[in-house]
């Protein structure tokens, strides 16, 4: 068995967070310090445990895995942390590193260093068993002043005495953790796992009264999310951003802020901003007290494979980072993207929507959907540029439409039957609207250019009381560019 007992430094705590990196480099900089490292610590080992506000890796099962101890301590030690500044041991049980990390805290080991016959380990005190102080034993504590008092104050001298006067004296639980720390009896623990869901509360220092200023707390919180998003290898899509205020008031006492991205993103920085744009527009009725970050939606990331070519990289937010930020600063209905809508009347083939609402695109298609929509696409090239909000009837001469002048067909008729089922609102709706029973022309104009013109059908469901012999009417509905 192989254990290492790590710890974050107390010294991280008296930094100030004042960066926005997007890995932390201190424990403030994180709402639970110790939880973001234990989650780190799992890349390495199933077996974590938390003790107090230490943790034990039990490592000795993914040696194998990493290629030998060495290769493991190397990857341990050697790999970026959640947490800059933090203290370890080892030992061959779980008491052991941990009564070493206690002693390494009076006096903190150098950083690993490479040696010829070991590789990179940490250099903690390599004290042995008996020689440990009892104070390091958490089960001895309540009982060194009397232990003090009969010569005893190491491990080896407590085990020395007979086992009998020291149940009888001091109980079995003593002599069940020295039994434990010599590897005697199996260490039990309740192993951590991996949250399937990221939900972290933090405690405010003082109250806060602004909602803007709930962002410099909120960047813990986005640390810490971001330590286990890394972990789980996931993208967060959907998180929401909860607070409780001061239940003294005569107000509310709780409120939230939901946020969404287009895509699965690791971009912390992204969404502080996203943050700070919401939060200034909010007005708090009470003090805050807490906050609370939850993850509503999140997806597994494919990963990207880098360039070494300077031309491939590229600078600046993307383009959804850049509409998400739009939103969330002018409003969501100020911001509109263009969706397609399954009907074949022109005026009816898109709606604007606002563009956080709108599904992504860019999904790749194959097989016949693939060929429909490549077939799709190039009969849509034919339809203009700019269509009329409301189709523009035209002035008719001699059966020939009138724009700015006589018109010319170029191309045509397509023709357009759709929206049967509303034969009752044809004769009621206005010109566009409702059933469409229509002929498309191409034409030319000397003064406009070209034009997108149609032709109502006069016969068919919905033209009541009409004549086959009574002229068509003519209506603009689209001008190319």
């Amino acid at each position: 068995m192989h254990w290492i007992a790590l710890q974050p430094r107390p010294e991280a705590a008296q930094v100030a967070a004042q960066s926005s990196v997007p890995m932390p480099e201190d424990a403030t900089a994180l709402a639970d310090a110790l939880s973001a490292l234990a989650w780190w610590a799992l890349r390495f080992t199933p077996k974590v445990a938390q003790m107090g506000d230490a943790l034990v890796l039990e490592v000795s099962g993914s040696e194998r895995l990493f290629g030998g101890r060495q290769a493991l301590l190397h990857a341990i030690f050697g790999a970026d942390k959640p947490v800059g500044s933090i203290q370890y041991a080892r030992g061959a049980t779980s008491l052991i590193a941990l009564a070493r990390l206690q002693l390494a805290t009076a006096d903190p080991p150098a950083e690993p260093q490479p040696t010829a016959d070991e590789g990179v380990v940490p250099r903690s005190r390599a004290i042995a068993p008996d020689d440990l102080p009892l104070y390091a034993l958490a089960a001895a504590r309540a009982h060194l002043p009397t232990l003090a008092r009969i010569g005893c104050t190491r491990w080896g001298q407590v085990r020395a005495l007979p086992r009998g006067g020291v149940a009888r004296r001091f109980g079995a639980p003593l002599l069940d953790a020295l039994d434990c720390a010599y590897g005697l009896k199996p260490e039990l623990y309740p192993w951590l796992v991996w949250p399937e869901v990221f939900d972290v509360a933090l405690e405010l220092a003082a109250q806060v009264e602004t909602a803007p200023s709930l962002l410099f707390a909120a960047r813990r919180l986005l640390n810490q999310l971001l330590v286990w998003l890394r972990a789980r290898q996931r993208g967060v899509l959907a998180l929401r951003l909860g607070w409780q205020m001061d239940q003294r008031r005569d107000t509310a006492s709780e409120g939230e802020l939901v946020l969404r991205t287009a895509e699965p993103t690791l971009d912390m920085n992204h969404l502080q901003r996203l943050l700070g744009e919401h939060l200034a527009r909010i007005t708090l009725p009470a003090p805050v007290l807490y906050l609370r970050l939850r993850t509503l939606e999140t997806q597994t990331l494919n990963g990207s494979t880098a360039s070494l070519l300077p031309d491939e990289v590229l600078g600046g937010d993307s383009w959804h980072q850049l509409l998400e930020r739009l939103a969330a600063r002018l409003g969501p209905q100020c911001v509109l993207q263009a969706q397609a809508c399954a009907d074949h009347r022109p005026e009816r083939m898109q709606a604007w929507a606002p563009a956080s609402s709108v599904p992504l695109r860019g999904v790749k298609q194959s097989g016949q959907a693939g060929a429909n929509a490549l077939q799709a696409s190039k009969s849509d090239e034919l339809y203009p540029s700019w269509l009329l909000a409301s189709p523009l009837k035209l002035a008719v001469r001699q059966a020939r439409p009138l724009y700015q002048g006589p018109l010319t067909l170029l191309a045509g008729p397509q023709r357009l039957e759709a929206a049967w089922w509303e034969v009752g609102a044809r004769d009621t709706a206005p010109a566009g609207q409702g059933c469409a029973l229509r002929d498309y022309f191409l034409a030319r104009s000397e003064q406009a250019g070209l034009l997108w013109i149609y032709r109502e059908r006069l016969s068919g469901p919905g033209r009541t009381g009409s004549s086959t012999d009574a002229a068509p009417n003519w209506y603009l509905h689209g001008l190319f560019a």
